[in-house]
């Protein structure tokens, strides 16, 4: 089952308005501009309260021969999610993992353009929890994920406060996807 509806059962992808581009991070491997390894995928709040990301795996980020390691797909995931709620919530509330459950579908390319989704599913004083996925442009769910996550102050996850890594906005025009 599909999460949102922009992709209808012939894998035909409509089309959602950006409410707004969400920031990204210094070293995060998948968002983090400065990480030489990273994916430095944009992540985009979108008008359903969803978030979503257009970005592309590198070789550098293969497991078998022209494919993406399960554990870049996995942390992607993992980051849709998590930022899932920033998208329909407050971007001043941060989360840790508790539960990621992926599921592997098709082969994921690397140097191919990808659609990530997340969508925040129930959310609680102390929890929230989040589905996504990772499609290839023509529809076909590659990969999905069900997450749980736990609240935390930004003070707890780490000795520095992560929300002086996210000081990156890369302003685009990209209005739709």
């Amino acid at each position: 089952r599909y999460l949102g509806a922009r992709y209808d059962r012939s894998g035909d992808r409509g089309v959602m308005k950006v409410k707004e581009k969400q920031r990204n991070s210094r070293m995060c491997i998948i968002c983090g501009m400065d990480n030489d390894k990273g994916v430095k995928a944009q992540f985009y709040s979108m008008e359903d309260g969803s978030v979503m990301s257009l970005f592309r795996f590198r070789p550098e980020h293969q497991s078998y021969p022209a494919r993406t390691h399960g554990g870049m797909i996995t942390a992607m995931l993992d980051e849709l999610g998590g930022r899932a709620y920033w998208a329909e919530f407050d971007t001043d509330t941060y989360a840790v993992t508790t539960v990621l459950e992926t599921k592997f579908r098709k082969p994921v390319p690397y140097d191919a353009d990808l659609v990530g989704y997340g969508k925040v599913v129930r959310n609680s004083i102390n929890f929230y929890q989040a589905v996504a996925e990772i499609r290839d442009k023509s529809g076909a769910v590659l990969a999905s994920a069900q997450l749980k996550y736990l609240k935390l102050d930004p003070k707890k996850i780490a000795d520095a406060d992560p929300r002086d890594e996210m000081f990156y906005y890369i302003a685009d025009d990209i209005a739709e996807i």
